[in-house]
Formats: structure tokens, sequence, C-alpha cells
């Protein structure tokens, strides 16, 4: 599965689920909750196979993350092999990734910006320039924004949006610095994701 570059909202309708976590798709979702094209209305009339919701399940949750099917399969793979509910821990390793966690701080409005704001440069990691979007955050680490990069009209946009909201309870934000910090693991219960990771597991130990 390659890096999908076209319309997030046409894509969030075909997977029936709002992937980029904003209230612009939201609102498109509600209006049309359905799949795009000709014949979206008409489709899923039949019962799907176990193997087909078990690899739409899987395909929703790669492209909530925005990645491929290889690196996708491998960080499974790893969350298989560490102690703990591997659906969990699976989420966890999902999360920890930095284009997420900027994404999360609110630095950036969807993940797909998170991860350009990572590759141009612009984040910062307990003072280190990181520019590897699937970089493992740890419990502890500062994300900042460059100092060069806060007059951004973008990332000043983004921040003054995420002063009315309320930020992921695992990331502490302060954002008249632009700095957050990655304070710990979610639980399960803190990721409100429309997605059973089990049929995932399923779709995978098959």
């Amino acid at each position: 599965m390659g890096r999908f570059r076209g319309s997030i909202t046409k894509q969030s309708r075909r997977e029936g689920i709002n992937l980029a976590e904003t209230e612009k798709v939201q609102k498109y979702l509600d209006k049309r909750p359905y799949a795009p094209g000709q014949h979206g209305q008409r489709r899923g009339r039949g019962r799907p196979s176990d193997y087909s919701v078990r690899l739409r399940e899987k395909q929703k949750l790669a492209r909530l993350y925005g990645m491929g099917e290889k690196q996708f399969r491998n960080l499974f793979e790893e969350a298989a092999n560490v102690p703990g509910v591997t659906g969990t821990v699976f989420l966890q390793l999902l999360e920890r990734r930095l284009d997420n966690v900027v994404f999360r701080m609110g630095f950036a409005s969807t993940r797909r910006q998170a991860r350009q704001f990572v590759g141009h440069g612009h984040i910062l990691v307990n003072g280190k320039k990181v520019d590897v979007p699937s970089y493992r955050v740890k419990i502890g680490d500062e994300l900042t924004v460059a100092e060069g990069s806060r007059s951004m009209g973008f990332i000043q946009e983004n921040m003054e949006a995420q002063k009315r909201r309320r930020v992921a309870p695992w990331v502490e934000l302060n954002p008249d610095n632009f700095t957050g910090t990655f304070s710990r693991l979610p639980a399960r219960e803190d990721l409100a994701l429309p997605i059973n990771e089990n049929f995932i597991i399923e779709y995978y130990s098959r």
C-alpha cells in the first residue's frame, strides 16, 4: 500500500471513519455517510466475508496513521513480540510516532501536515532537529517548534485553534512557548478510535 496523496475526505467516506480527525471532514461525513462514487449509496448491502471485515479494519488503521503496508506490518510484528496485550501495545507504538505526536499536540492540524512539518525540519525533540516522521518518541521527550518556524501562518493558526481544544491526556502542551511533552503511554480507553484491533490481530494471524 503506497502513500496515499488523494482526497482524505473521499478516503474517509470509503472507510466510513474520519481519517483526518478534523471537524471539516466530520461535517462532510455527516452530510454524505456513504462511499464516494456513482454507486456509493448502494454499496455494502451484501454480507461481507470474515476476511473482508478484517482487511477493512487493517486498512482503516493503517490509513488513519498514514502508513504503508510494509511499515505497518513490521510495527505489528514488533508489538506481537512485546509482553502485554498485543492490540494495545500496537496502538501505543503507533501513537509514539513523531508525526502522530506532533498532531496530538496540535502543532499540525492533520497527521499529513505533521509529517510534512517533521520532514521539513520544523520540529525539535529534546532540542535537536528530527526529520524522520516514524521516529519513536519516548516518555518525557520534549517537542518544540523550531524558533525560525514559529512565525509560519499554519503553525500560528494551529496553536491558536489548539488553545480552544482539549489536548490528549497523555501529552502536556504549552502553546505559548510552542512546546509539548509526551508524558505517558496512552491507555486503550484514552484512544477513542473506531477500530477493533482484535480483527487486525486475526488478519495477521491467518
